[in-house]
């Protein structure tokens, strides 16, 4: 049985005080420019109060026109650093490591924010987006790089490329959606490319000592489970990474594709060699005993969303109490904004009917 509140000490040399991470969540509560704004800065500095071992930031696009929602906090430009510094400084006083999620919504831009088409690995009529030229492909992974370099420069302990949920890493690794014919597309090989040059790049330009994860999600968006495995254990082999982040939906679901059906997601995942890679699993893990689960299925960290939204020291509550579990849903307005978020983030969990009485 792994105890919740056990440290980790990843292969970098980072640790972390815990098993919870706070999972990288959409909030729009930053400035239009990318500007890290008061609210934001509030919402994170008080998850790491709340004794989250590791406090993600929410998806940050490395380009302009890889925005991906209205108020995103941005890691694009050097003129950003100053609000990043701040909240690098606000996390790590509290003991949490601060890690940034570096961004791009290729196809899944909203043309409205960015005022042009939307970017994909290939012409996709569906959304509009064009396919990227080959040099803009290398500037793509130049400034991939180039944010985690910002990141370190910020004070950041690490950064997670996000590779998951349909946005332009997911395209790039998606057979359905990339229809290159240069040697970013075609075979999985190919078409993950890009993801390993990213990797390699951010290791050998922020060193051995920078905490380095990729996040990934096994389903949708024309991801296959056994893709992704081989993906996963080829960044593993590699030994770049510090850590996988595999974004489930649900923890505890069946495959949605027949021939997976053997065994949940999670299984499919539990039986990689993981050798020195820790990882960790977001989707549904929602109270004390789904946090036991977790790490008894082998888990090395969790990864907490709807209910660190709901109590911002979610991770403090189960170490208390195994037998602990978040305030019914909905909730008011009020215990929203007790809980430390704005009034941004309020307004967009309002899309979820059910979650804000």
């Amino acid at each position: 049985m792994t105890n919740a509140n056990s440290k980790i000490t990843f292969d970098c040399g980072a640790m972390m005080k815990n098993r919870f991470m706070l999972a990288p969540l959409t909030n729009q509560q930053s400035h239009d420019n990318g500007q890290l704004s008061n609210d934001e800065l509030k919402w994170l500095t008080m998850r790491a109060e709340g004794g989250f071992g590791l406090v993600m930031t929410c998806a940050s696009h490395v380009q302009e026109i890889g925005k991906g929602f209205a108020g995103q906090l941005g890691i694009f430009s050097d003129r950003l650093i100053d609000g990043h510094i701040k909240l690098t400084n606000n996390i790590k006083d509290q003991g949490s490591l601060a890690v940034i999620q570096l961004h791009h919504a290729g196809m899944r831009s909203p043309s409205e924010l960015i005022n042009e088409k939307p970017v994909c690995p290939s012409d996709n009529e569906k959304t509009n987006a064009r396919g990227l030229t080959l040099e803009e492909v290398v500037q793509l992974r130049e400034d991939f790089i180039t944010a985690a370099i910002r990141a370190k420069k910020c004070g950041y302990n690490g950064v997670e490329v996000h590779g998951a949920h349909g946005y332009i890493l997911t395209q790039f690794l998606s057979s359905e959606i990339n229809k290159r014919t240069d040697h970013y597309g075609g075979s999985l090989v190919n078409r993950s490319r890009l993801l390993f040059e990213i990797v390699d790049g951010i290791r050998e330009k922020c060193g051995e000592e920078f905490l380095l994860g990729v996040r990934l999600s096994p389903e949708r968006f024309g991801m296959d489970i056994e893709e992704v495995r081989s993906v996963c254990q080829r960044l593993i082999n590699a030994g770049n990474i510090d850590f996988l982040d595999i974004s489930l939906w649900d923890s505890f679901k069946i495959p949605n594709e027949e021939k997976y059906q053997n065994m949940t997601l999670l299984e499919h995942f539990s039986n990689l060699d993981f050798k020195k890679v820790k990882w960790t699993v977001a989707g549904k893990i929602s109270n004390a005993v789904d946090v036991q689960n977790i790490l008894d299925a082998g888990v090395d960290f969790v990864s907490i969303g709807t209910s660190a939204i709901l109590h911002h020291d979610f991770p403090k509550l189960v170490i208390e109490n195994p037998d602990f579990s978040p305030i019914a849903i909905p909730v008011s307005e009020a215990h929203l904004k007790k809980e430390g978020l704005g009034k941004n983030f309020v307004a967009y969990l309002k899309r979820w009917p059910e979650f804000v009485k």
